[in-house]
């Protein structure tokens, strides 16, 4: 019934379209950009159970409070402290390895606002648990989410990074001049 309905509201409802060529293997991580407003966690939301997928993803804790905290929890919700270290990279890493199925989605910029310089805690995870990135792209202007690129972390961190930002230059967010790709010339 909710997979039902979900592909009617975004698909028939709201005209969202999907491209998505790639595999969805028992463990990945996706990389889903660009993140400009709240509005793509309500399209993620959607997509997700449109597709009948269960994907963990990342938030900033202060989402974590009362009311909304212990719905983000039971919907997948992992709260981030960005101003503290923490090892929730390696922690994430070893349930990767150790978990059956583990799928979770971030945002790299890390923020709404605008962020040339991506966060790589995404690519350090899937790094040191020997799993895929699957590219995802929301794309405003073309009502278009689409994933047809898959990096597979092979520790050569600038480059592939740059090669992971290429891949979304061309997608509007919700609000354009809030996203950028950073300097992804090759050096």
């Amino acid at each position: 019934m909710t997979k039902k309905f979900c592909q009617w509201l975004l698909y028939k409802r709201l005209g969202w379209t999907k491209d998505v060529t790639e595999d969805h293997p028992d463990k990945y991580i996706i990389c889903l950009a660009p993140h400009t407003s709240n509005w793509d966690f309500l399209l993620g939301q959607l997509y997700m159970r449109a597709e009948g997928y269960h994907i963990n993803f990342m938030m900033k804790k202060e989402w974590f409070k009362w009311p909304l905290g212990p719905l983000f929890k039971r919907m997948g919700g992992i709260p981030v402290w960005r101003t503290m270290k923490t090892s929730l990279t390696d922690n994430l890493a070893e349930t990767a390895k150790n978990e059956k199925q583990f799928h979770l989605c971030i945002t790299p910029e890390g923020t709404r606002s605008l962020n040339a310089e991506w966060k790589k805690g995404f690519y350090f995870i899937a790094l040191k648990a020997g799993i895929p990135i699957l590219l995802y792209g929301i794309d405003y202007e073309r009502k278009l989410i689409q994933c047809t690129r898959t990096v597979v972390p092979t520790g050569n961190v600038d480059e592939e990074m740059r090669e992971i930002q290429r891949y979304f230059i061309n997608f509007k967010g919700k609000h354009p001049e809030l996203f950028a790709t950073g300097n992804i010339q090759d050096q």
